[in-house]
């Protein structure tokens, strides 16, 4: 039994794109599975990682689930024998990306979509909430997993590749000086950032293909007290 959780903010010409390819593909796996769409209202910079805490803590109301999938809108599988269930490891599904000529970016990249248990989640205290605009918290993701003592597993071969919807980030802030400083105390914020310092005020609305929980988000729902 899967859950996919869909960070989603605007981009509404992508979720029908993305659920024509998944749902057949996961049909397919024969697997059990229901979307999440976790939308960010309000003005604040675009908080995917926040969202994803949203969506686990509401996915966990549903269903004890056996897999939590981490997936971004815009990255649509191209194989289907990349099977979407979770192991001992975290896994990261999207390891080859069109947009990187099919190669993996760096060792430490764990963007796009991956996937964890519900106990190795809890067990990283899920993902950080400080990172507001856009880049840098997957790469904290990547140190939460090794801190914690997994490594990351991946697809062998081309079943890991994935095509991306070309969009611009188009009013979505990148503050690189203020991710690489988060980066730096990544150890240090773990324990105090992430699940358990999370508070949101959710509206939840049911469509045919998914739940959709709509948070407005800001700083002040996440505050980490001094590290």
């Amino acid at each position: 039994q899967v859950a996919i959780l869909i960070p989603f903010r605007n981009r509404y010409e992508h979720l029908p794109v993305l659920f024509r390819h998944l749902i057949p593909m996961l049909q397919r796996q024969h697997l059990q599975f229901a979307f999440y769409v976790v939308e960010q209202a309000g003005n604040q910079p675009f908080n995917r990682a926040m969202l994803f805490n949203v969506g686990f803590r509401e996915a966990m109301k549903d269903l004890d689930w056996d897999c939590l999938i981490f997936h971004d809108v815009d990255h649509i599988p191209e194989n289907d024998r990349n099977y979407y269930g979770c192991g001992q490891m975290p896994r990261h599904f999207a390891a080859k990306l069109d947009k990187y000529m099919y190669l993996l970016p760096y060792n430490e990249f764990f963007g796009g979509v991956s996937g964890l248990t519900v106990e190795q989640f809890q067990k990283i205290n899920g993902f950080p909430n400080a990172f507001w605009g856009w880049g840098g918290e997957d790469d904290d993701l990547w140190n939460r997993v090794q801190y914690a003592g997994y490594s990351v597993s991946r697809p062998e071969g081309d079943t890991g590749k994935y095509k991306s919807i070309p969009h611009h980030h188009r009013g979505e802030v990148q503050f690189l000086g203020r991710q690489y400083a988060l980066l730096r105390k990544s150890k240090e914020r773990q324990a105090l950032d992430g699940l358990n310092n999370l508070n949101y005020f959710p509206n939840v609305t049911y469509d045919a293909l998914y739940k959709n929980i709509t948070v407005n988000l800001t700083p002040e729902l996440a505050l980490v007290t001094e590290y």
